[in-house]
């Protein structure tokens, strides 16, 4: 599959690496904003303005502390789940323009899918582009993508593609239904993960991912849940490195998030091999064998 096209009427605007801690800064106070008397969004539309971070190099002691901690194997070669890490400042740094139509905190990730189209390795100088694409219905409100790509030597290397729901944002159209495996069928599951309280913590210091939600109890009851919830995108990154090195050097990743990992939590994980090569996952709750997430991997 090759890398979808920069829309032709985007505006690319060359920034800086943002901050996430700031960004999220940005985000609640939007919020708030929006939800103050006389408060006010704008309309369900996406902005036209995309953001390309220039000169991005890779540091070795992150990307080792990454692989640390997400059971990664050692190597120069940059996995799938790292480069997400490295983009996703960039991604959040569009849905925090002023001209986006929902609130940062609130959005709902559904989804993702990524592909790892050549080698890219901590000595490479990258350049990442992201913007917004894609706003169309939902059940429970809207749903948009969050186009992430990391070029090097100008050629597109790797591509994300991340899935939000916006609640009850209303935009013009009717909400396609999208039929999904059965979510209570099981599967044997010969790896379980035991994620400690600080799962959130820790996955937010080597990605910067600092949303209240994934940090305490506390801060996220404030959202509605009664415990710190893992970050979807460690689950994820997990699962692709339970894989290993059967995916290959170039592969296909894809994720849908289901129910959440609460924290401290355990979450029961099968991976098979389908005939055509690729590699199927899910994680659900060990005792109830409610579905946590589900995705593929597919070597290139």
């Amino acid at each position: 599959m090759a890398p979808l096209e920069v829309p032709a009427d985007l505006r690319v605007r060359t920034v800086a690496m943002p901050r996430l801690g700031a960004l999220y800064a940005r985000g609640a106070g939007g919020a708030v904003r929006g939800a103050l008397p006389g408060g006010s969004r704008p309309s369900p539309a996406l902005p036209s303005v995309g953001h390309r971070v220039r000169g991005v190099r890779p540091d070795v002691g992150h990307l080792t502390a990454y692989q640390h901690l997400l059971a990664e194997r050692g190597g120069d070669e940059l996995p799938s789940g790292y480069l997400h890490v490295l983009a996703f400042p960039v991604a959040t740094s569009v849905m925090v323009d002023p001209d986006f139509p929902a609130p940062l905190l609130g959005m709902v990730h559904l989804a993702n899918r990524a592909s790892l189209l050549h080698p890219v390795t901590v000595t490479d100088e990258l350049e990442i582009t992201t913007w917004t694409q894609d706003l169309r219905p939902h059940k429970r409100g809207a749903q948009l993508d969050v186009v992430a790509q990391v070029s090097v030597d100008g050629e597109v290397a790797w591509e994300g593609v991340s899935t939000y729901l916006a609640k009850g944002m209303r935009v013009p159209g009717e909400a396609v239904e999208v039929e999904r495996p059965d979510a209570d069928a099981r599967a044997d599951a010969p790896i379980v993960w035991s994620l400690p309280a600080s799962a959130g913590r820790a996955y937010a210091a080597v990605s910067g991912d600092v949303n209240p939600i994934h940090m305490s109890a506390l801060t996220a009851k404030a959202f509605g849940f009664p415990r710190a919830i893992a970050h979807g995108m460690y689950t994820a990154a997990r699962a692709l490195s339970d894989v290993g090195v059967a995916r290959g050097s170039t592969y296909d990743w894809t994720v849908e998030f289901a129910k959440p990992v609460l924290l401290p939590g355990k979450v029961a994980v099968s991976i098979e091999q389908t005939p055509s090569g690729s590699f199927t996952y899910e994680g659900r709750h060990p005792k109830s064998g409610k579905l946590h997430l589900r995705g593929e991997v597919t070597p290139r």
